[in-house]
């Protein structure tokens, strides 16, 4: 009871001196790792009817899963695709932050955020990042997925495996290649060390964005291959067109 008393004061004592701050302006807020009332209004968080298969917003309401067109015409390797926001605004400079500017703080929040559309997975899904290659994973320092990866498990309940595929060459940015040359680009790139059995479990990849969806279909390749039973994707920010 002592310790826990000394512990609140410690942390009355930090707030005093480091009080909270919003993940994206900086301004005060209630509570750590949250953003203030004008940037969550800003924010675009998904909801609604979206794609079951990658989590682009889809116009009207639904009672089954919908597919975008995008969806119909590329076949997915995986099941099922979630997104917790769109990757432009607010959405776009989070994502900026957790990958170039060492905020690594913006993990934990970005995870509950994604949490919100993967209730009810299986107990033993196996929670698999999409890795970088070690020269580019050397360069940052860290990898943003395994980061989602390691948060998303926690609170999910289920176990990360961060060192389950890797890189096989080191791809170039695919900024500004259109969707055939960044499926070319990635065709093989990504593979399974054999450090962890997938044969016949379920698989919840993780990546920080999905724009064509390339680089998830690589890894969600290696998985089925490596013996997974099913494979889903979960992302912090979706790139949609006209939204």
């Amino acid at each position: 009871m002592r310790q826990e008393r000394l512990q609140t004061l410690l942390r009355g004592a930090l707030r005093l001196v480091y009080p909270p701050r919003c993940l994206t302006c900086g301004g005060l807020v209630e509570s750590d790792h949250g953003l203030c009332g004008p940037c969550w209004r800003d924010t675009p968080f998904l909801g609604g009817l979206s794609c079951d298969l990658c989590g682009v917003p889809l116009p009207g309401h639904s009672d089954v899963a919908e597919h975008c067109d995008a969806c119909r015409v590329q076949e997915r390797p995986w099941a099922q695709g979630r997104a917790a926001l769109l990757y432009k605004g607010n959405g776009r400079k989070l994502v900026l932050m957790l990958k170039h500017a060492d905020r690594t703080d913006i993990a934990g929040p970005a995870a509950r955020w994604m949490a919100r559309g993967l209730q009810g997975l299986d107990a033993g899904t196996l929670v698999v990042p999409v890795p970088l290659h070690l020269r580019r994973h050397l360069r940052r320092r860290y990898n943003q997925s395994a980061l989602l990866g390691a948060a998303l498990a926690r609170e999910l309940g289920l176990r990360h495996c961060p060192d389950a595929l890797r890189r096989n060459r080191a791809t170039p940015s695919l900024d500004g290649k259109g969707a055939e040359e960044r499926f070319a680009t990635l065709d093989g790139a990504i593979s399974v060390t054999g450090r962890e059995d997938l044969a016949g479990r379920s698989v919840l990849l993780v990546d920080d964005v999905m724009t064509s969806g390339a680089t998830l279909s690589a890894a969600s390749l290696a998985c089925k291959q490596a013996g997974a039973a099913q494979v889903m994707v979960s992302v912090l920010a979706r790139v949609a067109k006209d939204t």
